[in-house]
């Protein structure tokens, strides 16, 4: 790396950023991936030391893989984390002390899988599959369709994680609405056929999405950021869409922001393709314009494939960032999360922003199976 771009990587990527109390040192962020290293849904030591190395080399804003909320039918494997029961929260604030000791911020991404559940497995093997209207994004074999008392105790759960994650000293935190999860399932119009004012157009289609927000803003400080995540894309469903327009995802994203989100974070396979026609903006920065919130963007940053190579036993080179640099130097978005980059090489930050390049790690599909 030539010293003039050595410069540009440091004036553009290290600058702080404030949302809310949350005060960042850089602009990158570790993005949220399922590890399945805490048996029994507490996370332990090693749990610990994994975030606290990627604070320790420089990550700005950590976002832990996804946690499950205190429903019975939020998971669908027994080694995700939970967010709920003592063990597991006290797990959770050693993470949390671990990570800020190292210098970094760390907040919480509060899940539940809904109709993603696989019908008799963990952690709740009675527990049904649930959804917005019981239909599945693959296959015919449908599950439960939420009642008003179904959707109470779903809000309910994440509030409670919002309140335990405050008090066990974490950041903020972030409520997984994408990739065809629970949340996202009542945002797309092809899992939500309900007739009840939770489904219909798009901002109908919000309104479960918008209540569960306000619920957490209530029992947070009104300082407490407040992350959502969201995608137009679902595993195994990437050309989905809810909102096929500006004009259409604008009317999913006002009512959130309304409800009390305080940054979005929009998930893409490749941060730098076109969200919509006619405009080099990514959804990530469609969403900052649209919402007048805050945007993290994603997507293979710094490698030469995109995620799904790390499905199919395919790992990835390393790539330049100078597109990144370029949108993130006009505003599209403010912050960018790394992902596989950041599992195969826990330093990656300090060598970027140091101009160490030739350093650089690829990213090889057995750090899937270490991920230390």
């Amino acid at each position: 790396m030539s010293s003039s771009t050595a410069a540009r990587v440091t004036e553009i990527l290290d600058r702080p950023f404030s949302l809310g109390s949350l005060a960042l040192r850089n602009r990158i962020v570790m993005a949220p991936m399922t590890r399945e290293f805490s048996p029994g849904g507490v996370p332990g030591a090693d749990v610990a030391e994994y975030y606290a190395r990627r604070a320790a080399g420089g990550v700005g804003l950590i976002i832990t893989e996804g946690t499950y909320v205190d429903h019975p039918s939020a998971g669908t494997r027994p080694a995700v984390p939970h967010f709920h029961g003592e063990d597991a929260l006290a797990g959770w604030a050693g993470v949390a002390d671990a990570v800020h000791r190292a210098g970094g911020k760390i907040v919480p991404q509060l899940w539940h899988v809904g109709m993603a559940r696989v019908a008799g497995a963990p952690p709740v093997p009675a527990a049904p599959r649930v959804g917005p209207s019981g239909i599945p994004l693959e296959g015919t074999e449908h599950g439960h369709a939420m009642t008003r008392q179904d959707l109470d105790d779903v809000i309910a759960a994440f509030a409670a994680g919002a309140a335990a994650a405050e008090a066990r000293g974490f950041d903020g935190i972030e409520i997984h609405g994408a990739h065809g999860y629970l949340i996202d399932q009542f945002l797309w119009e092809h899992t939500n056929r309900r007739t009840d004012g939770y489904g219909g157009d798009p901002v109908a289609r919000t309104r479960f999405a918008a209540e569960l927000v306000a619920a957490c803003r209530q029992v947070v400080a009104p300082d407490f950021p407040i992350v959502f995540r969201m995608s137009q894309w679902k595993a195994g469903h990437f050309d989905a869409r809810i909102g096929s327009t500006p004009q259409e995802l604008e009317a999913v994203l006002t009512p959130l922001a309304e409800a009390g989100v305080d940054a979005f974070h929009a998930s893409t396979r490749r941060y730098w393709q076109p969200e919509f026609a006619g405009s080099d903006l990514n959804l990530a920065g469609w969403v900052k314009k649209l919402s007048g919130r805050p945007a993290i963007s994603v997507g293979s940053v710094g490698l030469d494939g995109e995620f799904t190579n790390a499905f199919l036993g395919r790992g990835s080179g390393t790539a330049g960032i100078d597109g990144l640099l370029d949108r993130l130097e006009r505003d599209e978005f403010d912050l960018i999360a790394i992902g596989r980059a950041l599992l195969g090489d826990p330093q990656w930050v300090e060598k970027i922003l140091s101009g160490r390049t030739d350093e650089l790690k690829p990213f090889a599909v057995e750090a899937l199976r270490t991920l230390h």
